[in-house]
């Protein structure tokens, strides 16, 4: 429990020093911890001053999920229930410039070493779920398997 907005700064920046997070999601950690505490102010303050940065956290989150072969569906999906407002997020994935049909196939060869049967539906369409649920669209996921194909 927080005595003071002081406090409840000081608990904010050791957060932010930890890794970056949304506007919303340091207020709800916060919240938890202090009822008494208007964190609206706490919160512009540290915005103010640079500490924190929706743009950042957007941006370093779509970095980070990209490298780990995250699709921009469940990214995008991702930083909306972080509470990042939706102009953020597409400002942030176009200049993120990232080829998400080449992710996508990248993804695809690290999970399936081999090559897709012309007839075996039953495993195609468990790729295509699995592909699916890591966040990629239907144009994606037959590049991905489209080039997959090619290279065997």
């Amino acid at each position: 429990m927080f005595e003071n907005e002081s406090a409840a700064k000081n608990a904010a920046i050791y957060l932010l020093a930890r890794r970056e997070h949304s506007r919303k999601e340091l207020k709800e950690k916060l919240i938890a911890r202090s009822e008494l505490i208007d964190l609206d102010i706490v919160l512009d303050e540290l915005i103010e001053r640079g500490y924190q940065s929706d743009q950042r956290f957007t941006e370093s989150f779509i970095r980070m999920r990209a490298s780990q072969g995250q699709g921009l569906i469940k990214i995008r999906f991702e930083l909306q229930r972080k509470g990042v407002n939706s102009e953020l997020i597409a400002s942030a994935f176009e200049a993120a410039e990232i080829d998400w049909f080449e992710l996508a196939a990248d993804r695809y060869k690290r999970k399936y070493k081999a090559a897709l049967l012309a007839n075996d539906y039953k495993e195609r369409a468990k790729r295509m779920r699995f592909m699916s649920q890591r966040g990629f669209n239907s144009e994606q996921i037959g590049y991905a398997i489209a080039a997959a194909d090619e290279s065997d």
